[in-house]
């Protein structure tokens, strides 16, 4: 199937409402159980690389890049390639040429002018490449605490303006979600979501969603969220799938050994994303996200 664009399938998954899920590239075992667990269950779906991940990689996104891309075009479900938070204008510039449909560009550290000129600038030029682009208001941070800091949060009235100033064809916002939970006990800010969907034209995104349970994931979808950014959660089911297998079997060192039951716990992970965040979910009952 050929690449998807990231802006097609979140425009899509906003006009029959419901969510489009996205998941972060580490190893090539992540993208193939991306592709199987969206394949398992009919769904679209979003690789997205970080500049973390590419910095992994030597700080070069065309070999990672390209086996995504592989992936993705042997699939028989439409897949898209996202390049996400990048602060770097050098890879800002490199996505067009790695296979990137979208970029999210990330200067939510800068104070609020410096924000807006620094992604207007880099809206323009995605723009004239052909790229959509994601940026981010307020701070949606680390497992640090900081996502119920006041004054963290998005603003509406703020997001709004930021939006117009910008040109953004996405909008990642604070609403009480952290990066890198390992526990899925975040609580989010539904009245905010809804506020923040009324004030702002474009589709939202919610970051750290591994630490959010699947109601509240169901429930922010419901109030206005499309992509639902996931990493961690493919993480954790990596490494516990390896830990497990070594620690029945310590004498293994052939890598496919434990790289297969590591790559199905993340594809497992993936399936059951997509079942809460997409739109075919039976009426009357509560899908986990621990099915596959």
């Amino acid at each position: 199937m050929p690449l998807a664009g990231t802006g097609e399938l979140v425009t899509a998954a906003a006009a029959a409402g419901h969510g489009i899920a996205a998941f972060n590239v580490i190893t090539l075992e992540h993208a193939e159980a991306i592709a199987t667990g969206a394949e398992r269950v009919g769904r679209p779906a979003i690789l997205q690389l970080s500049e973390n991940a590419v910095r992994f990689h030597g700080g070069e996104p065309r070999a990672i890049a390209a086996a995504a891309v592989a992936i993705a075009r042997a699939s028989s479900v439409p897949l898209a390639l996202h390049l996400d938070h990048v602060e770097s204008a050098a890879l800002l510039r490199a996505a067009p040429g790695a296979g990137f449909s979208s970029v999210m560009f990330d200067a939510s550290k800068l104070p609020y002018a410096e924000n807006v000129k620094a992604t207007a600038d880099a809206v323009r030029w995605g723009h004239d490449q052909g790229i959509w682009v994601e940026a981010e208001l307020g701070a949606v941070g680390g497992k640090d605490g900081n996502a119920h800091t006041p004054g963290v949060r998005t603003d509406p009235a703020e997001a709004a303006a930021y939006t117009a100033a910008t040109g953004v064809d996405a909008l990642a916002v604070a609403v009480g979600s952290s990066h890198a939970m390992t526990r899925r006990t975040a609580t989010l800010d539904h009245s905010l979501i809804a506020a923040l969907r009324e004030a702002v034209p474009v589709p939202l995104v919610l970051h750290g969603s591994s630490g959010v349970p699947d109601e509240e994931i169901r429930r922010a979808v419901a109030a206005g969220m499309v992509k639902i950014n996931i990493g961690t959660a493919l993480n954790t089911a990596f490494t516990s799938a390896v830990r497990e297998y070594l620690a029945a079997r310590p004498s293994v060192v052939d890598p496919r050994k434990y790289l297969v039951p590591a790559r199905e716990a993340m594809a497992g992970t993936v399936a059951g994303f997509l079942r809460v965040v997409g739109s075919r979910v039976p009426q009357g009952r509560a899908v986990s996200s621990s099915e596959a």
